[in-house]
């Protein structure tokens, strides 16, 4: 995720939980109680920094987006464990009760408010700061945040195996009407029954579909020039969380239908 912008307070943070989300991808659910603090407030979509010694005696810093909404003084991460990478093997290997440190939180990928009508868009791990959106839009207790907009959820990947956290998508869509999960399959079995091919092609679908549903031109009109660029409010986003490709692939898409680029939030992760 994106590097630290400037240095931190560094907080202690204790592994509460950890669960395997995919042996195959070897990506991993982690959860993290910060001690000493009965908050830890961040934004959604917010990232925060792992600080510690490598073996050779090097201070390493690794960036990760917080996969949750703020709850008390808590936070989860996904991450995949990848070969030779030092933080994705140290965090998976973590015991229930080690510590780390970490700074922040830190980042601008988060829900431009008041909410309006939204396509979320990930890709892998990139899934986790969308999870954290979602989280806070439509939480478990407490009010609905997405004042009724629609919210599209455009899930790829390659396998079935691979889309992390399903079941917990898939609930709050049965809870409510207005969010709408895609999962996509780029490399889809024959019985594979859902959506195949790639993320920006059904985010196209749903801008079509949305703008011939309320009679909206393609591609949309340009906004007011005589408004200034920070006093800006559209009636739809996309978040867009990935690989680099992918958040490209996407934002192509979209500017082909006239989209202003403030319209588009991106986080890359490569």
């Amino acid at each position: 995720m994106p590097e630290s912008l400037s240095p931190r307070k560094l907080s202690t943070a204790r592994l509460k939980r950890r669960v395997c989300l995919s042996e195959a991808a070897q990506c991993f659910h982690l959860e993290f109680v910060v001690e000493g603090v009965e908050e830890f407030s961040f934004v959604p979509g917010q990232f925060i920094s792992v600080v510690a010694t490598d073996p050779r005696g090097r201070l390493e810093t690794r960036a990760y987006s917080i996969a949750s909404a703020p709850k008390a003084n808590q936070f989860d991460l996904c991450l995949n464990r990848v070969e030779g990478g030092y933080f994705s093997n140290l965090l998976p290997d973590l015991e229930v009760g080690t510590t780390i440190q970490i700074e922040g939180p830190l980042g601008f990928f988060t829900v431009r408010e008041p909410v309006a009508d939204s396509i979320l868009v990930a890709t892998g791990t990139g899934v986790a700061p969308i999870r954290g959106m979602l989280q806070w839009m439509f939480p478990a207790a407490g009010p609905d945040r997405s004042d009724g907009k629609e919210i599209w959820l455009v899930y790829g990947t390659r396998n079935e195996g691979e889309i992390y956290y399903r079941e917990e998508f898939e609930a709050i869509a049965q809870r409510h009407g207005n969010l709408h999960y895609l999962a996509t399959l780029s490399r889809a079995p024959e019985d594979w029954a859902g959506l195949r091919g790639y993320v920006q092609d059904h985010v196209a679908r749903i801008v079509e579909e949305r703008a011939g549903r309320l009679g909206l031109p393609l591609p949309s009109p340009k906004p007011d020039p005589s408004i200034l660029p920070a006093q800006l409010r559209f009636d739809m986003y996309a978040y867009i969380c990935g690989l680099s490709d992918m958040v490209a692939a996407v934002r192509e898409r979209l500017t082909g239908f006239g989209w202003h680029r403030k319209q588009i939030i991106s986080e890359r992760y490569d």
